[in-house]
């Protein structure tokens, strides 16, 4: 069943840059890749794919997230307050009570949000790791992953060090040894990592921060570690002004200047937020290929800032788009994360700051090169059939004179009438297979009053 012809869309995004960023016509897939784009007969005997009323993308690529998250939203104690603060009330006051159940409901509704508005690809940062836990996390994430039949990228957080916050009433963040570290990660890239270039399963070694998490003699050695496993390196970075103020304060640079001297930069590399950067800055990523997974919605959310994104793609840097979390979020979906991309950057640039298709290609194409999945990302011949098509029927998209870009700038929620991933179909008619709502409802909320009543006993800041 990977193989057929979609036929009859609005348009195509295809996630190419320039003149290439639109297509029409059809779309033939065979054994998963596809072969031949344009005004295409079927075939006798060719299972046809309806895509009439709708626009055909890639498959979204989401390049950050915290899955665990998703069992964290509207925490009261967090709804108002800036990153250091909402860090301590929420996620890290928090995480002790992420069980294996809990971790489960939370990683299929953050999965189920995330393909229900077009992606086909998630790397979630996963940074709790702790002998308290008496389950595995890594193999917690793949497992739903590969129930739901979506790529996914584990990044695989941690720290040896403890961030300090302004409060003490929480439980003491898990660490563990540089040794302890590696090896585990070691052990995740022999269990799940495939180098291929349309992988399904991916591990970066993604320390939580390097500002916070790392001593900063472990950084060059984690760089090298990583890159003799062959695998790409991930962290957050920047994510408001703070990140500057503590390098500057600790080592007399900015950020990203500091890690360049510790091997942290490549193009082997992406880091999340990039929210305050320099001139400078803004060039060292563009020079050396280092990429940003731009979290726009979770970043206004939390009132840290707006990344200049189009300024580093315009240097030829790599941006790709993310989520973020879904407790910095709320709705964690990539439909979302378009929106807010196309929306904030002209509140704050102007309406010329960037180009609709321009925000489907960090989406797509972008994510893809970010992961080092050059198998996927765009709409091209030779390229693995990960598609999505949007339906159009929503009244918010009706009237539009160019409804191709619809995806982009309606906002809302996303109806995905089918997505593929390799050309197999893993959202049809707008549902998940195997996956029953109802069930998952219940699920979550059942988890969710757990967590709470858990909060209130165990010293966590209760809702």
């Amino acid at each position: 069943m990977t193989s057929f012809l979609v036929t009859g869309a609005v348009g195509i995004l295809t996630g190419l840059p320039g003149e290439a960023a639109r297509a029409a016509g059809d779309i033939r897939v065979e054994a998963g890749t596809i072969t031949e784009l344009g005004d295409l007969a079927a075939r006798p005997g060719e299972r046809i794919v309806d895509a009439s009323g709708c626009v055909v993308t890639p498959g979204l690529v989401n390049t950050h997230h915290h899955l665990f998250q998703s069992v964290l939203k509207a925490v009261p104690a967090g709804m108002n307050e800036p990153l250091a603060p909402w860090l301590r009330l929420v996620p890290y006051s928090y995480w002790h009570l992420i069980d294996d159940e809990a971790l489960r409901v939370a990683a299929r509704i953050g999965l189920a949000e995330l393909m229900l508005s077009g992606a086909t690809t998630v790397a979630d940062h996963h940074y709790f790791y702790s002998d308290r836990f008496d389950y595995d996390p890594s193999a917690v994430l793949f497992e739903e992953a590969e129930r739901l039949g979506i790529r996914f990228a584990l990044l695989r957080g941690g720290a040896t060090k403890a961030r300090r916050f302004d409060g003490t009433d929480m439980v003491p963040l898990p660490t563990e040894s540089f040794s302890a570290m590696t090896a585990a990660v070691e052990r995740d890239v022999a269990r799940f990592h495939d180098p291929a270039p349309g992988a399904m399963r991916r591990v970066v070694f993604a320390p939580t921060t390097p500002t916070y998490s790392l001593h900063p003699h472990e950084l060059v050695e984690a760089a090298r570690f990583a890159r003799s496993l062959g695998i790409r390196l991930h962290s957050h970075l920047s994510e408001d002004t703070g990140y500057a103020a503590f390098t500057l304060a600790e080592y007399g640079a900015r950020p990203v200047e500091w890690l360049a001297g510790h091997e942290w930069l490549g193009d082997d590399v992406w880091f999340a937020h990039l929210v305050d950067l320099s001139e400078r800055e803004i060039a060292l990523l563009a020079e050396t290929g280092t990429g940003m997974a731009h979290c726009p919605q979770a970043n206004a959310r939390l009132g840290s800032g707006i990344a200049p994104a189009p300024e580093l793609a315009a240097r030829g840097g790599a941006v790709s788009l993310a989520v973020d979390g879904a407790a910095a979020n709320e709705a964690a979906d990539m439909a979302s994360a378009l929106f807010a991309a196309f929306s904030l950057h002209r509140a704050a640039k102007g309406a010329k700051a960037v180009r609709t298709e321009e925000i489907m290609r960090w989406a797509t194409a972008g994510g893809a090169q970010v992961l080092g999945l050059p198998a996927i990302g765009t709409i091209a011949v030779g390229k693995q059939a990960d598609l999505a098509l949007f339906d159009m029927s929503n009244p918010r998209y009706l009237g539009q004179h160019d409804a191709v870009l619809g995806p982009v700038i309606s906002g809302g929620q996303a109806q995905i009438r089918a997505s593929f991933v390799a050309g197999k179909e893993i959202v049809v008619d707008g549902r998940i297979p195997g996956l029953d709502l109802g069930e998952l409802g219940a699920a979550a909320t059942r988890v969710v009053a757990r967590i709470k009543q858990r909060a209130k006993k165990g010293g966590a800041l209760a809702a």
